[in-house]
């Protein structure tokens, strides 16, 4: 999907229960489908679908999710917040990075308004899930310079200064 069509444009979710109520202020700087035990695991599922986002273009409307730190395969810390009366997880912190927030494409009002960029940890993909013809796909990580917009390397170098 590109993403460049989606950066002005707002989008609202929240947890089960609503207590929980946020809007993403722009689109995404890039949208992973990850395929990881470590994913896996904390979700309950085959993967995790999430949208990479400046914390700072994510505004509360209601309540305010708890961080949650899980143990992960790397050693590196993630945190996962969540809304203190479902526990429903809205995102994701990783590595110590505040500024930069993996954003649960499930908790959006429209899940389906952002498509995956690429799916990683392909190594590790359930052996029954498929993927769409065409799909980026990398066994473990991916060059975040060729996979990434431009636009979308600048805003992240503007946050955490690195690519």
């Amino acid at each position: 999907m590109d993403q460049q069509q989606g950066v002005d444009r707002r989008r609202e979710g929240g947890c089960a229960c609503a207590a929980v109520r946020y809007a993403l202020t722009t689109g995404p700087m890039f949208v992973h489908c990850c395929h990881c035990l470590d994913c896996q695991r904390q979700t309950g599922s085959a993967f995790a679908l999430n949208a990479l986002i400046e914390t700072d273009r994510i505004a509360l409307l209601a309540g305010a999710p708890k961080p949650t730190r899980m143990p992960t395969d790397s050693g590196r810390v993630h945190d996962v917040y969540r809304c203190e009366a479902c526990q429903t997880a809205l995102w994701s912190d990783y590595g110590g990075r505040p500024a930069l927030r993996f954003v649960r494409i499930g908790t959006l009002d429209e899940p389906a308004s952002l498509a995956p960029d690429v799916h990683i940890f392909t190594r590790s993909k359930q052996p029954w899930v498929g993927l769409p013809p065409g799909a980026r796909a990398f066994e473990v990580y991916y060059d975040m310079p060729t996979e990434w917009p431009a636009d979308s390397l600048a805003r992240r170098r503007a946050i955490l200064g690195d690519v």
